[in-house]
């Protein structure tokens, strides 16, 4: 039976946006407010909240309100889970390819 798990798929939806996972490597260099963030990525506060706070529910970031300024931070997930899950299938992937070619070995002198 097929099992799934839903943290995994809050964390691989949080990624697959090519703007969060800009925001998560800015925030590797360093600490930024939501502002700093919405000007980098030319975007609006309002568009610029949104995908922080979709990083906040899959844990990859975390923020806090420091007078007016609310400043993020990379958040306690480490994709620990996602990385098993994906050399898990890339060794799937990897042990099919390996058959294949023992399978065109076997085959090709007939």
């Amino acid at each position: 039976m097929v099992q799934y798990s839903p943290a995994l798929d809050i964390a691989f939806a949080a990624i697959a946006d090519p703007t969060r996972r800009g925001i998560l490597e800015r925030l590797g260099q360093a600490d930024a407010s939501i502002t700093d963030l919405a000007e980098l990525f030319e975007m609006t506060l309002t568009g610029m909240k949104k995908h922080v706070q979709i990083l906040e529910t899959a844990r990859l970031v975390t923020t806090q309100k420091i007078g007016r300024v609310r400043v993020c931070k990379l958040g306690p997930r480490r994709l620990d889970e996602e990385t098993a899950w994906i050399a898990t299938y890339q060794q799937m992937l990897n042990d099919r390819f390996d058959r294949l070619g023992r399978f065109l070995e076997r085959t090709q002198g007939e």
